[in-house]
C-alpha cells in the first residue's frame, strides 16, 4: 500500500461556518465546496479536512447537534505567537496556551460547530 494523502471527515451542522473558521484562523484553503460538503487543504499539512453537512441528530456515539465527534490536533511551531495571533483575531480559544507536565505546550480553540482544534508544540522535559 502506498498512501498518497489523507483527510479527516467531520460531520457538522454548518460546513460553511467551519470552513470560514479554518480558512480565516488556520490558513486552510478551499479546494471544493458544495451545499453539503467543503474540502479544505494546506500545502504544508499532511491531512486535508472534509466538512460534511450533518443529516440531523445521530444516535451514533451519542452525537447531538452542535457537538463534534473528534478533536483535530495540529503540531505547530511558535505556539505562543499562534496564541497571540488567534486571540487578536477573536478566535474562540477554549483552553489558553499552557505547558503540560510531559513537556507538551497545548492550546485549544473551538469552531462555530463545536469542532475542537488542538494546537500542540513539543518541548522535551529537562534531562530528556
Amino acid at each position: 500500500m502506498n498512501i498518497m494523502g489523507s483527510a479527516v471527515l467531520l460531520t457538522v451542522d454548518d460546513p460553511a461556518s467551519s470552513a470560514r473558521f479554518f480558512v480565516s484562523h488556520l490558513g486552510f484553503r478551499e479546494v471544493l465546496a458544495t451545499r453539503a460538503m467543503t474540502h479544505l487543504s494546506r500545502d504544508d499539512a499532511a491531512t486535508d479536512l472534509v466538512l460534511r453537512k450533518s443529516a440531523g441528530p445521530s444516535v451514533w456515539q451519542g452525537r447531538t447537534p452542535g457537538q463534534a465527534d473528534v478533536v483535530v490536533s495540529f503540531t505547530v511551531t511558535s505556539i505562543h505567537a499562534e496564541y497571540e495571533r488567534l486571540r487578536r483575531e477573536g478566535a474562540r480559544i477554549t483552553l489558553p496556551v499552557r505547558k503540560e507536565p510531559w513537556g507538551e505546550w497545548v492550546l485549544e480553540l473551538t469552531d462555530p460547530n463545536g469542532v475542537v482544534i488542538q494546537l500542540v508544540a513539543w518541548t522535551p522535559p529537562a534531562g530528556a
